[in-house]
């Protein structure tokens, strides 16, 4: 069992792990998610000691391997690591690499280092490269390899940091068929991946880091189908977001089309979705909601799914239950309609905003 207790991780310039404190439990396959710089691979390796951690403790089977003076060694004979760049030696055959560390470190004989070599080889699929150099292999065959050298140590963790992201599609699932069968092996891993699917298929349990942490833990069925945070969603759904701040009667509403334009542009929307999202926007709040705020402060944020190629547009604002279906302006209210899929409100008289609707952009 691993677990952290409110490590932090500073650098320079960046501070990738705030305050993580989290419990691994035996036999647990954990992937890792989450968009590039919010820690992923930073939290694997400060649980490997590769990165120190600036702060908090880190427990491996109820011993604290952060602790001054401890021997890193003893917790690196209980983890293997395996690099998204392999870490091959160059001038070692294949064999030779997966028999180095049980002879350095394990004191293994040289026949016994050979006959496990050979035996993780053959589990992984080459063990007819074993006499090849790293140079003469593909990268596939060069990740299974580095695979095999973790593997010949027995730890009883394995963590893997991007594991098949240096790899040409085409070889991606030669590696992820060989993690699969690691992972009904029993052994506790931690994946860190931005193969959502295979991330899906692997697990028992997901982390999605975000806002220097581990934003949210749940089963692969609850991060991917059910999240229960906003950023998870956002992430999961592969959500492109704008968000406008209405605050007077005479906001520029020239500036805001133009920032609409540049956003669906850049994110390939056609010219009709670019047209509708401008027209709920300009029927809902110009036409309908502003005309009844003397005051108005009104959130407005469209998410576009590059995953599923629809748009939402939400508006938030505040003062009394007002569902602007119920509008005297019926123009505008047909209008909006006729652009919309489907529109829900809410009302919820704790909020600050207490109105809150959402509008599903009819699709093209």
């Amino acid at each position: 069992m691993i677990e952290l207790k409110h490590l932090k991780k500073q650098y320079e310039n960046a501070l990738p792990l705030k305050d993580v404190s989290v419990t691994i439990n035996d036999g647990d396959v954990i992937s890792v998610i989450g968009p590039s710089g919010t820690g992923k691979s930073t939290l694997i390796r400060c649980i490997n000691l590769l990165e120190r951690p600036t702060d908090g403790q880190i427990f491996l089977d109820g011993e604290e391997i952060t602790a001054y003076g401890y021997d890193v060694r003893r917790a690196r004979r209980k983890m293997g690591m395996v690099f998204q760049s392999f870490n091959l030696f160059g001038h070692l055959t294949v064999i030779e690499n997966v028999m180095l560390a049980p002879m350095d470190l394990l004191e293994k004989s040289r026949q016994e280092a050979y006959d496990r070599g050979m035996e993780l080889l053959r589990r992984v699929g080459v063990a007819d490269k074993a006499l090849n150099y790293p140079d003469e292999l593909s990268g596939g065959q060069k990740q299974r390899v580095a695979i095999a050298r973790t593997l010949a140590m027995d730890p009883e963790i394995i963590l893997l940091d991007e594991p098949t992201s240096a790899l040409d599609p085409t070889m991606v699932a030669e590696v992820q068929a060989v993690i699969r069968d690691l992972a009904r092996s029993g052994k506790t891993m931690m994946i860190v991946t931005h193969e959502m699917n295979f991330a899906r298929a692997i697990s028992n349990r997901v982390f999605y880091m975000d806002q220097g942490g581990i934003y949210e833990d749940g089963t692969p069925e609850q991060i991917f189908d059910h999240p229960q945070k906003e950023l998870t969603r956002r992430f999961i759904k592969k959500l492109k977001i704008l968000e406008l701040s209405i605050d007077s009667r005479d906001y520029d509403f020239i500036g805001a089309g133009a920032e609409i334009d540049r956003y669906c542009l850049q994110n390939d929307m056609s010219p009709k979705d670019k047209y509708r999202v401008r027209l709920v926007i300009e029927e809902l709040v110009q036409q309908i909601l502003l005309p009844r705020m003397e005051h108005p402060q009104i959130r407005v944020i469209v998410e576009y799914s590059t995953q599923e190629k629809t748009t939402a547009v939400t508006a938030a604002y505040g003062g009394e239950r007002f569902d602007p279906r119920d509008t005297d302006n019926h123009l505008s209210l047909v209008t909006l309609k006729g652009a919309s899929g489907e529109i829900n409100y809410q009302y919820d008289a704790e909020s600050d905003q207490a109105n809150r609707i959402e509008i599903r952009v009819k699709a093209s």
